[in-house]
């Protein structure tokens, strides 16, 4: 979008008109009690306002703290929000890409689900409890501490921990900290969340990120979290691994798992598009003739690429491209491929995917032998027939036989999965001829 737009939107994040302080008063001292009994003081001027709730600084046992309170009337707010959301998004979805449709389908279901946890501050309180507890031994990394009896369902008193917002440039600059090093950060963090808990910060926006002067990062707001599945965590850690090697072949096939193509699509044209696209991550310059060439190619087979959104990757994706945003903002030298690499490295987890990606390539090529032989009638029809024939033949016959048989549905199998992993598919193909020659010598003794 257009700078002045973006320059607009950005106000969203932290600068949001606050309402009265009247209004809020009565929040707070309905939770709490008498709000000079609850806090030592509290400064009525705003310090922060978002969409859903509005923070005001305050001092509690001497102790400096904040005092995040839900906006007066917001739950109506978003529920008639909600209720225009679904009226026009079906509407407007007619006139776009299928692709996107569905994406957008599963965009709003997920945020419909996130908002009402959002607007329930117990359940912010146990995020943030959790994610600090999972990443407590992380350096450079500090969560604000919630002061469990001044918090409620409709406010959350945390520790005051004042920051740099991570996109101001010029304050980080006159702070003399070096951004580089923030923006690799950042990513480490995120990542590390995402790749190694069960839970991961999904609302990285600048609003929430601040730095501090040592140069660690502050983070805020936990009501909007993702949660992955192991199983589904092992996948995109596939599909990472695939982009870091250089296989779009493997990438395909990890995307595929994780729901992110449309049925139908044409995998020799996404592995060229991939292709070109690792290319890009790993800092080769991609041809513009290439591109052009690939997208001329695109369109005449569909309307797009197809990919999708599936609903349970929508938070992932939102925190993913949100930090882009943050590295965008600063123009300075990253590889996010870099970081990505040290991540799986220094967590320990690589072992665990590719245990994972030799358990699904066996799956499919005991798959693909059952196809190859389907694909095959004759075979069985051939064993069924001869079965009485076999019994009475000389046991060399029988074992050259059945090895031609097996090397046979071996060998289609393989040639089936050598196009989705090439070194399973030629393990089977070596295998296939090993089998032929122990059938070959068996029948000699």
């Amino acid at each position: 979008m257009p700078q002045p737009y973006l320059e607009e939107l950005a106000k969203l994040q932290d600068e949001v008109p606050a309402e009265s302080f009247d209004k809020v008063r009565p929040i707070i001292e309905n939770d709490l009690g008498p709000m000079d009994k609850s806090f030592d003081f509290v400064d009525t001027n705003v310090i922060s306002g978002a969409s859903l709730g509005q923070v005001y600084k305050a001092k509690l046992r001497g102790q400096d703290v904040i005092i995040k309170v839900k906006r007066p009337g917001i739950e109506k707010i978003v529920e008639e929000d909600i209720h225009v959301l679904k009226k026009i998004i079906p509407f407007a979805m007619r006139f776009v890409d299928p692709n996107l449709r569905y994406s957008a389908e599963a965009m709003l279901s997920q945020f419909i689900e996130t908002i009402h946890e959002e607007m329930d501050y117990r359940i912010e309180s146990q995020n943030l409890k959790a994610i600090k507890k999972n990443m407590q031994s992380y350096p450079k990394l500090i969560i604000p501490s919630v002061i469990d009896d001044r918090s409620s369902k409709n406010i959350l008193t945390m520790e005051y921990l004042p920051g740099i917002k991570i996109t101001n440039v010029k304050a980080l600059d006159e702070a003399g900290i070096d951004r580089e090093q923030i923006v690799v950060r950042a990513h480490r963090i995120f990542f590390t969340m995402l790749l190694r808990h069960d839970l991961f910060h999904a609302d990285p926006h600048p609003g929430n990120i601040a730095v501090a002067n040592d140069g660690s990062l502050i983070l805020y707001d936990f009501g909007m979290v993702g949660r992955l599945d192991n199983k589904t965590r092992l996948k995109l850690i596939r599909l990472y691994l695939s982009l870091i090697e250089r296989d779009p072949t493997r990438t395909v096939s990890a995307m595929d798992d994780l729901g992110m193509l449309m049925p139908g699509y044409d995998r020799s044209i996404i592995e060229k598009g991939l292709a070109l696209s690792i290319q890009a991550f790993h800092g080769t310059k991609v041809d513009r003739m290439e591109v052009k060439a690939l997208m001329e190619l695109a369109n005449k087979t569909m309307s797009k690429f197809p990919f999708k959104l599936p609903k349970h990757l929508a938070l992932y994706m939102r925190m993913a491209s949100i930090l882009e945003g943050v590295y965008l903002t600063h123009k300075v030298n990253f590889r996010f491929i870099n970081v990505l690499q040290n991540i799986l490295e220094e967590e320990n987890i690589v072992r665990d995917a590719y245990v994972e990606e030799i358990k699904i390539s066996f799956g499919r090529f005991v798959k693909s032998v059952d196809s190859a032989i389907a694909l095959v009638p004759e075979i069985r029809q051939f064993i069924e027939q001869n079965k009485n024939m076999q019994q009475n033949k000389p046991k060399s016959r029988t074992v050259l036989l059945s090895g031609t048989i097996l090397t046979a549905a071996i060998f289609v199998g393989s040639t089936i999965l050598y196009s989705t992993n090439s070194t399973i598919g030629e393990i089977g193909m070596i295998g296939s001829a090993v089998i032929m020659t122990l059938s070959v010598l068996l029948r000699d003794h």
